[in-house]
């Protein structure tokens, strides 16, 4: 059995802060890759951030640098990525996933995915 499970989505105000997590189950998350993307209605899948498997660097889009930040717990097998500064444009669900060899932009890279958690960022 190998899960990834999303959590924290909800909705908050412009200028407001979440974190969301994703927990791994069946298989170690310290050896993955571990990328956020987001699915706006209407938009394609956008790769929002990733933390590489190797050396712990992360990887963030230009939308997001500065606003979010992703860190990895290899004790509770979770990653999160902490939002702040949300904007009306970040309203999308979200979906973490795992890549087996390092972090890419591609979604197709990727092995296994949650099931989204959705975010709404309005007043």
């Amino acid at each position: 059995q190998v899960q990834l499970v999303e959590s924290g989505g909800g909705l908050v105000q412009p200028g407001g802060s979440l974190r969301l997590s994703c927990a791994a189950s069946g298989f170690t998350l310290d050896y993955y890759a571990i990328g956020w993307f987001r699915q706006a209605p209407g938009k394609e899948r956008e790769g929002v951030s990733c933390i590489s498997p190797s050396d712990g660097s992360t990887f963030y889009a230009d939308s997001v640098k500065g606003r979010f930040t992703i860190s990895r717990d290899n004790a509770k097998n979770t990653v999160y990525l902490q939002m702040s500064s949300l904007k009306p444009e970040d309203t999308a669900v979200y979906y973490c996933a795992a890549a087996g060899l390092d972090c890419s932009q591609y979604a197709s890279r990727y092995d296994y995915w949650g099931q989204g958690t959705q975010v709404t960022v309005s007043s």
